[in-house]
């Protein structure tokens, strides 16, 4: 999937003086008042930084934007004791958004300063500067206007409860090649929370006798290769079948998937026909897997007699009367009155297209009133039994005992004591989310068309709607309802540390803190920038993903999640477990150098030694400068290299891996 940078969310902000200066180094500049709905002209060069103080007061809504005419700006928010509270580097060019909900009242600081070594001209805008709502309708369209404008791609949020729609709005742009605005009823890309619906299906299908959860796969999909240990339906729809990732998989093959290239749905069986082994045993180990949920819906084919779409159309959507939801069989299939998809990039906003091969996966379009409609299936059941829908909504068990917090199709858990069960959704540019709380029977839905959208605002509403029914803790889930300002940096003292990703142990995510600034850094990768959520839950500045960190018995910090597209779960390491630093010499990188091929993915690496560094080469990814970890195993370009010697210590190849996909062997050639 590809992970852009949010628009800047504050904690805090409120009613008050907006004023500006620009301060080369070494000097200053008288401030400039920026009212309401004024807009300032500005101009950067490199190096130079422009502040905007505003003297606020308590519990308001601020909503700014900085037009980058001819300077690709970063935008960062400071609170009253200075420390970073906010940080927006979306498109290169184009609107950027920044503001929030101010609960304490203090002079805030926006910087704006240029991302390079470049300037040039923008404008900035306070557009709102208002009270924070109270009431859950009036707060969710002060949430919602964040992503709201004609230039802006769009978004929209149904809430419910008991059958009545509480709350429907829908803001900016479903086309913005047209200007289509994105109304409640405009059919949107939900992603990854289309597998519901797939598994779904495998039920439908279990419950007609057509196939049973425990029936090994190769019943319905003989060609598929006969591994160590049986892999059964109900693995694949649990995301506990040890079957290669096939969107991790073909990025290693250099397909560019950020570019719109073609996959077709059969490459799904191609790739586990060619897998040697299985990632690990079956229904011993949680690994999200789009594979596994492509093969569900082959295997639904294959025990109706119908192709996806039209099982889902017949037998799913047309019973419930979802009239505006439906598979999209490929991406060159037209879906009428959809949104466009877009990302951020360097020249503004880019049309980006659908992911190939996501049926079963992914690949339904839906409106949030079809989706209240068809959560309203699981309170009283039309369609599929009751005893089927609660299977669904049941956490797995794996072989050693711990639960997934997964079902089937549908992540298990709680907020603020209420039972939750929901999925969201990222395919290339659109995000969704799903929220339904059982207890209650209530629900919330939203759908972005925009890249950079957080659906994770799905709680933040849902807690507003329906707090009342929620145990009265204090900041347990992610949100704007938590102020940073009000954490203390060395908090985090016990959380600093490496924590290794339980699936792939080579992959370790590092958290420090330098004074009043919190840092992630994994493996191979640069140092991001992490602000606080709650007391334990924090989330990235710079990509789409946020890490919550887990206690033993004892109170001590043992573990944490990592929530990106997915959860991964890691361990921390003790003190005693450092990994031995390793700072291989110009001649021992040398051993490394040479060509290597896959034969499971038919592709090619070059490895060679520049200025000192190890440089991987792959025609379609370009060149990714490894950096060592342990011994003989190095990380970039978003894979770890861990390579393998003969008896003789020659290096003789080494194993690809990259999260979901692992130990993929190349082996060098002449």
């Amino acid at each position: 999937m590809i992970h852009r940078v949010s628009p800047l969310v504050l904690a805090s902000f409120a009613v008050g003086t907006v004023l500006a200066a620009t301060q080369p180094a070494g000097m200053s500049a008288q401030a400039t008042e920026l009212r309401r709905g004024q807009t300032l002209r500005g101009s950067l060069a490199a190096g130079d930084t422009t502040r905007y103080a505003i003297q606020v007061n308590a519990d308001s809504w601020l909503l700014g934007e900085v037009d980058q005419i001819s300077v690709d700006v970063v935008v960062r928010a400071l609170g009253p004791d200075g420390d970073q509270v906010g940080r927006s580097d979306g498109p290169g060019r184009g609107p950027e958004r920044f503001g929030g909900t101010i609960e304490d009242s203090g002079t805030y600081t926006i910087e704006v300063f240029p991302d390079g070594d470049q300037g040039g001209e923008y404008t900035i805008t306070l557009e709102r500067l208002e009270p924070a709502q109270s009431d859950p309708g009036r707060r969710t369209d002060q949430l919602l206007s964040r992503w709201g404008g004609d230039n802006y791609p769009g978004a929209a949020v149904q809430v419910w409860k008991d059958g009545r729609t509480l709350y429907s709005s829908a803001v900016g742009s479903a086309n913005l090649a047209y200007g289509i605005p994105f109304e409640t009823d405009t059919r949107t890309n939900i992603g990854s929370t289309s597998k519901q619906f797939t598994a779904f299906a495998i039920m439908l299908q279990a419950e007609r006798g057509a196939l049973s959860l425990d029936d090994d796969i190769r019943e319905h999909v003989p060609e598929l290769p006969e591994f160590d240990e049986v892999v059964t339906v109900r693995h694949i729809i649990t995301h506990t079948s040890g079957l290669r990732e096939f969107l991790n998989l073909l990025r290693m093959t250099g397909r560019r998937l950020d570019r719109g290239d073609w996959i077709d749905r059969s490459e799904i069986v191609d790739i586990v026909k060619r897998q040697p082994a299985l990632q690990n045993s079956p229904g011993s180990e949680w690994n999200y897997n789009n594979t596994a949920f492509g093969l569900a819906a082959l295997i639904v084919e294959r025990t109706s007699g119908q192709d996806f779409h039209v099982f889902m159309q017949e037998n799913v959507f047309g019973p419930l009367g979802m009239t505006r939801t439906m598979v999209r069989p490929s991406i060159r299939h037209i879906v009428p009155e959809m949104s466009e998809g877009y990302t951020p990039a360097d020249d503004g906003f880019l049309q980006i297209g659908d992911l190939g091969g996501a049926v079963g996966a992914g690949s339904i379009y839906a409106t949030i009133e079809d989706l209240q409609t068809w959560v309203e299936n699981y309170a009283d059941p039309r369609v599929g039994t009751r005893e089927s829908i609660d299977q669904m909504m049941t956490s797995y068990v794996l072989a050693d005992g711990e639960e997934t917090g997964y079902g089937y199709g549908l992540f298990v858990d709680e907020q603020r004591g209420l039972r939750r069960i929901h999925h969201g959704g990222a395919d290339v540019a659109h995000r969704s989310m799903l929220v339904y709380y059982p207890e209650i029977n209530a629900g919330v839905t939203t759908q972005s068309n925009n890249a950079a959208f957080n659906s994770n605002i799905a709680f933040q509403i849902g807690e507003a709607f329906f707090e009342e029914h929620m145990e009265p803790e204090e900041a347990t889930v992610a949100g704007e309802d938590f102020d940073p300002a009000t954490y203390d940096p060395e908090d985090f003292d016990e959380f600093v540390g490496r924590y290794s990703l339980d699936p792939q142990p080579d992959f370790i995510l590092t958290f420090t803190r330098e004074e009043g600034t919190l840092y992630t850094q994994a493996t191979g990768q640069q140092q991001l920038e992490i602000v606080p959520t709650s007391d334990s839950t924090f989330r990235l500045l710079a990509v789409e993903a946020s890490v919550a960190f887990h206690r033993d018995e004892d109170g001590e910090v043992d573990g944490l999640t990592l929530n990106q597209n997915g959860q991964v779960h890691a361990t921390r390491l003790a003190d005693d477990e450092e990994v031995e630093e390793w700072a291989p010499s110009a001649d021992e990188l040398a051993d490394f150098a040479g060509r290597f091929f896959s034969e499971e993915l038919e592709t090619f690496y070059d490895v060679s030694v520049s200025d000192d560094e190890l440089v991987a080469y792959q025609r379609r990814l370009g060149d990714a400068e490894l950096a060592p970890g342990a011994e003989d195993t190095f990380s970039g370009g978003g894979f770890t290299f861990t390579f393998e010697r003969d008896r003789n210590r020659r290096v003789i190849g080494f194993y690809l891996s990259n999260g979901r996909t692992r130990d993929v062997r190349f082996m060098r050639v002449p």
